[in-house]
């Protein structure tokens, strides 16, 4: 059975290591709001934020506003999306101009599995006091046409520029959309088949 996180409550705490080979825990941003990006680059409908530049300009705008901003790939060796060594994982950050605070390989699919991400983009937000307080989609496109990033509906940013102007979240879940998760095969409950 999927994990279902509950918006409000206390999400699962992690640690991985970042494209630099650093381990980087959820704990050491205590206090601050960050915002957790399932990554996939060979998937078209991430392909779409990036080449836009929609996600880096998104990074960019909310992490110099004092947001944590944590891309996660969860993609499993031989897998789509999968980096050969945390070099590999540095040097595609770097080519795609992504702004987030670090880019976490989660190969195994440990924390993928824990936070239930079942697409990537899947985005979440985690409040300053560790609850969940936003998960789904992106935005209210869900395709894979570079032209629909204009004029979509961008929950993510619409529910951080709530949090940081003190109010509560309106829209706190929706649908992801966009490609499974390319997990390893699934533990022996068979509990993800992706």
């Amino acid at each position: 059975k999927p994990v279902e996180l509950a918006i409000g409550k206390p999400v699962p705490a992690f640690s991985l290591p970042n494209t630099k080979g650093e381990t980087v825990s959820l704990a050491d941003f205590k206090g601050k709001t960050v915002v957790l990006e399932w990554l996939n680059h060979g998937c078209p409908f991430v392909k779409k934020h990036y080449e836009t530049n929609n996600m880096q300009s998104y990074q960019d705008l909310f992490t110099q506003k004092g947001v944590v901003w944590l891309s996660i790939v969860s993609s499993a060796p031989g897998k789509q999306g999968h980096y050969a060594t945390a070099e590999e994982a540095e040097a595609d950050r770097t080519a795609k101009g992504s702004k987030a605070t670090h880019v976490l390989l989660d190969p195994e699919g440990t924390v993928g599995r824990a936070y239930g991400a079942r697409t990537t983009p899947h985005m979440y937000i985690v409040g300053a006091e560790g609850n969940l307080v936003y998960a789904g989609a992106i935005d209210d496109k869900p395709s894979t046409k570079n032209e629909d990033v204009v004029g979509a509906k961008n929950y993510v940013a619409d529910a951080l520029n709530e949090i940081l102007a003190g109010k509560p979240v309106t829209t706190a879940t929706t649908k992801a959309y966009g490609c499974s998760v390319k997990y390893a095969s699934a533990p022996a409950m068979g509990a993800d088949k992706k």
